[in-house]
């Protein structure tokens, strides 16, 4: 394993693991504690001691609030106290809105005019303005930069940001100690992957605790650009902006910052494609009595799947969310495969 250098090529901070504890103790009290499930069927079909993480339990539906939390939270007051604005296709936005709200200053989220209704109307239940934009034709970054400068508010990025990354990562340390606490050592994890913030941050934690651990993204079809930048060694992009169920998990690549971490901690990326996302929501809901989003589903989907050879190890996977809509989860349980 390459050891991680402390900056980027372009002088960006890399979090590490002291990040990771500091972000444990600054969301103490404040994060749900999601506690690992086990389920009997699931070891069954895939031979393993399997444990899922339920971060679709977390404040706001998702393991965003973490990194939101701890990176708003390591703002210096003044800075702080100007506001934020995060872009996001719904989960950070949310986790955004909370944090924002818990410290008592504004929140603006750039959100794609078609994400899912539950998340936009989430987002502004939560006290955070919404500015939409169309996928296809505008620059979210473009429009978050201009809202920045009118306002002197700080940008939070999603994933390609230290401190979200570090907050990502104490649901990593959660595993590592649960994990410890009843004697067992994790041979494989399975995250969702976007941007691939949360695979960073947890691949620290984990690596920390188990060395041998392999590490694997889990990404959509078509939307796989972190599992081609670990085969090619350099960060590789996604055609496409829109059209998979996991619409959590579009990037446009991934970030510098986690890809520097994942490409010398990642034992490499697996793919799903959306029947099997939303074969796994069904799946979840029939089995697991959760509520996962496609997105938030990709790990136990490649499980599902077979997508890993996993017998007879310990192995877990990451339910990253759970911000569905009424329709898309209609679709996933009418699709079947729940049992």
């Amino acid at each position: 394993m390459d050891t991680i250098p402390a900056s980027t090529a372009s002088g960006r901070r890399v979090p590490a693991i002291g990040d990771v504890r500091a972000a444990a103790e600054r969301l103490r009290g404040q994060a749900v504690r999601t506690r690992l499930v086990r389920n009997d069927r699931l070891d069954e079909l895939t031979g393993a001691r399997v444990f899922l993480k339920p971060e679709n339990l977390q404040r706001t539906g998702s393991f965003k609030f973490r990194g939101a939390y701890n990176a708003i939270s390591a703002l210096p007051d003044d800075v702080r106290k100007r506001g934020v604005v995060a872009c996001s296709s719904g989960n950070h936005a949310q986790g955004v809105a909370a944090a924002a709200a818990l410290h008592g200053i504004d929140a603006t989220i750039v959100m794609p005019a078609d994400a899912p209704v539950t998340k936009l109307e989430g987002t502004r239940r939560l006290g955070a303005g919404v500015v939409t934009y169309d996928r296809a034709s505008e620059d979210r970054d473009a429009i978050a930069d201009a809202l920045c400068r009118q306002s002197g508010a700080t940008f939070v990025h999603p994933y390609d940001n230290p401190d979200v990354i570090a907050g990502q990562g104490t649901a990593g340390l959660e595993i590592a100690e649960d994990l410890a606490a009843l004697g067992l050592s994790c041979d494989a994890a399975l995250m969702c992957t976007g941007g691939g913030g949360l695979t960073a941050g947890v691949s620290l934690a984990l690596k920390d605790r188990f060395a041998a651990c392999a590490l694997h993204a889990v990404e959509p079809e078509d939307f796989d650009d972190t599992a081609r930048s670990l085969e090619t060694g350099e960060v590789c992009g996604n055609a496409r902006n829109a059209g998979s169920v996991c619409d959590a998990l579009l990037t446009a690549s991934p970030g510098e910052i986690s890809f520097t971490i994942n490409r010398r901690l990642l034992a490499g990326g697996l793919r799903v494609n959306d029947a099997e996302a939303l074969a796994a929501v069904a799946w979840a809901f029939a089995n697991l009595k959760l509520v996962l989003e496609p997105g938030g589903a990709v790990a136990l989907a490649a499980l599902l799947a077979g997508k890993l050879d996993v017998r007879g190890k310990t192995v877990v996977a990451m339910l990253s969310g759970g911000n569905i809509d009424a329709q898309m989860f209609a679709r996933a349980l009418a699709g079947g495969n729940g049992i």
